[in-house]
């Protein structure tokens, strides 16, 4: 079964909601069936690379909040964090644009390390000090990595803006097509949609259902023919 989970670095929920996707994951009796992929989703898509300004400072500005209420906010989402065993800066964190943060995750998931790049990159933007977005692209090449990714490769891509764009905004327009209008949002099997940050509860109903839904193989009855198994292939007799 493949869950497709669209997200983006700079979202606080998606960080929450990974958290407790992946508390309901551990504990499905199928977890090794299950493949998890990241797909793009940009809250800002088309900020430019060094607009760059205080969470604060974008919530106010974006949603008509007052600086209070931006930070109760913020105090919110710590404690959600918390809760779920993770670290959140409630104060002094910036916000910029995550579109060569997604293209990097492209770059990493061609490479078998896209769930560890993107842990990497909300503990990085959530919980540490130094920005993933004022000190340019050698802080992306550092957390890339320390996912395992090659530096130099890495820098190649930066250095691109085409490298791995396409594949960005193909994300979002299927995100659009599947009338996600918000991040979180995971898919089970294309199936069942999940929306926002849900308690872990949710996550393991929607596993067990997805799961349970899944439509049996139906072979079609058209007769024998040859074919290739554990003990060799058919040899066509003369």
């Amino acid at each position: 079964m493949r869950v497709e989970i669209w997200s983006d670095i700079a979202c606080p929920w998606c960080y929450v909601g990974k958290a407790r996707f992946e508390k309901a994951l551990a504990a499905f009796p199928h977890r090794d069936q299950v493949e998890v992929v990241h797909r793009s989703f940009e809250l800002d898509p088309g900020r430019a690379k060094g607009d760059i300004q205080s969470v604060i400072t974008m919530l106010t500005k974006k949603y008509g909040m007052s600086a209070a209420q931006a930070r109760a906010g913020e105090e919110n989402l710590g404690a959600q964090a918390a809760a779920e065993g993770l670290a959140y800066r409630t104060e002094g964190r910036d916000h910029g644009g995550t579109f060569d943060m997604h293209r990097l995750l492209h770059l990493a998931k061609r490479h078998g390390r896209q769930d560890e790049l993107v842990q990497i990159l909300y503990r990085a933007n959530f919980a540490e000090e130094r920005s993933v977005f004022a000190e340019g692209d050698e802080r992306l090449v550092e957390l890339a990595v320390e996912a395992g990714l090659d530096a130099d490769e890495v820098r190649r891509v930066l250095a691109d803006p085409a490298a791995y764009a396409d594949d960005v905004r193909a994300d979002e327009r299927e995100a659009a097509q599947l009338g996600a209008t918000g991040v979180p949002f995971f898919v089970l099997d294309r199936t069942y949609g999940v929306s926002g940050a849900q308690p872990a509860e949710v996550f393991t109903q929607a596993l067990t259902q997805a799961w349970g839904d899944r439509s049996p193989l139906t072979l079609l009855d058209t007769g024998d023919a040859d074919a290739c198994g554990p003990d060799g292939c058919a040899v066509p007799q003369g």
